[in-house]
């Protein structure tokens, strides 16, 4: 709920447009070089010398990409920023700024919205980035919000979606499907309190489905860890709508095939218990889930003695010609073709 009726409740007509700006980035200190001016004036002014500037733009709007009945207003700022660095990681780059804007209707109170930008805040504290800008305005419709972030890349370091070449190897970050089945749970909880209102449900058995549905984290760790190991990769994008989805977009935008190895694809073992009591298939909710914000990304073969120990990434995957098709490679070792049925943003 996004009240709590014992709870101070200030209005944000008190404050007005410019009072409100004023009272939620009061606390939001300038931590790039890069930044000379943030929130305070009609336009940032940030300075980038011999690099090249990586620019992504998301909106999350309430009942569409959000269900307020479950998720914290905090976790929801967090990871409305988060989502949005992940982008920029995909292009190899580091995120540097973020501008957010958010629109609301009448029923938030003043101190709702203090939860949503500490959850800004806190994320902008984790990941060394400047808030250096953003608007607010009015909403019927709930909750919508905008997050703009910005990012810098060294020349011709940057990498992106169209590079992959036949005999690459295809390589992911982390596990994948644990945000989709921490959605499950949630969705199945929700409808439980709707039957029961006193009912208190026990999610410690999913901690880990919980944490990466409600606080994901984006993958800056692996862009140092790319160039301390002296590897820059063919391609990449990062795993929102689904592996299906984003080995697609790969394959299309580079002009060539691959083959997924379903023995590869990693899990982690609560994604394999949670999926085995809803009588779901493991692979499917890999391939579809979405949300993962981990990175998917190609290296040429020559560069695979520099990662193959290292826990942080899986080779699933092998880079063919265009006209070999993108297929599953099942455990029994037959071919699927993919198919992006991950998540869609519009209605067909």
């Amino acid at each position: 709920m996004i009240e709590d009726k014992n709870q101070q409740r200030t209005q944000l007509s008190d404050l007005g447009e410019f009072g409100l700006i004023d009272h939620l980035t009061k606390n939001f200190k300038i931590k790039q070089k890069s930044t000379i001016k943030g929130v305070g004036d009609d336009a940032a002014v940030l300075e980038f010398n011999k690099k090249k500037l990586v620019v992504t733009t998301d909106l999350l709007i309430e009942g569409v990409h959000f269900d307020l009945s479950y998720v914290p207003l905090k976790h929801l700022g967090y990871k409305a920023v988060v989502v949005n660095l992940s982008d920029v990681y995909a292009m190899n780059a580091i995120a540097t700024q973020v501008t957010v804007s958010i629109a609301v209707s009448n029923r938030f109170p003043l101190e709702a919205l203090e939860d949503l930008y500490a959850g800004i805040e806190t994320a902008a504290n984790i990941y060394n980035i400047d808030i250096v800008g953003g608007d607010t305005t009015s909403s019927t419709t709930g909750l919508l919000i905008s997050v703009t972030a910005i990012g810098e890349v060294e020349d011709d370091n940057e990498v992106y979606r169209n590079g992959a070449k036949p005999n690459d190897l295809l390589v992911v970050t982390g596990d994948l499907g644990a945000a989709y089945m921490g959605l499950q749970i949630l969705e199945r909880e929700k409808e439980v309190y709707k039957v029961n209102p006193n009912n208190q449900p026990d999610l410690e058995p999913y901690s880990y489905l919980m944490e990466r549905q409600l606080k994901p984290e984006a993958r800056k760790d692996i862009i140092k860890l790319l160039k301390d190991l002296e590897v820059k990769p063919t391609s990449m994008i990062d795993i929102s709508d689904g592996l299906s989805s984003e080995i697609i977009h790969l394959c299309k935008q580079s002009n060539v095939g691959c083959d997924l190895y379903e023995s590869k694809i990693p899990l982690d073992p609560q994604v394999i218990s949670t999926c085995e009591e809803f009588n779901i298939d493991s692979t499917t909710v890999a391939l579809n889930g979405g949300e993962d914000y981990e990175l998917l990304f190609t290296i040429s073969q020559a560069d695979f003695p520099k990662i193959k120990a290292n826990p942080n990434f899986t080779v699933i995957g092998f880079i063919k010609e265009a006209n070999d098709g993108i297929d599953l490679v099942t455990r029994a070792e037959t071919k699927i073709p993919i198919k992006a049925q991950g998540w869609k943003s519009i209605n067909d």
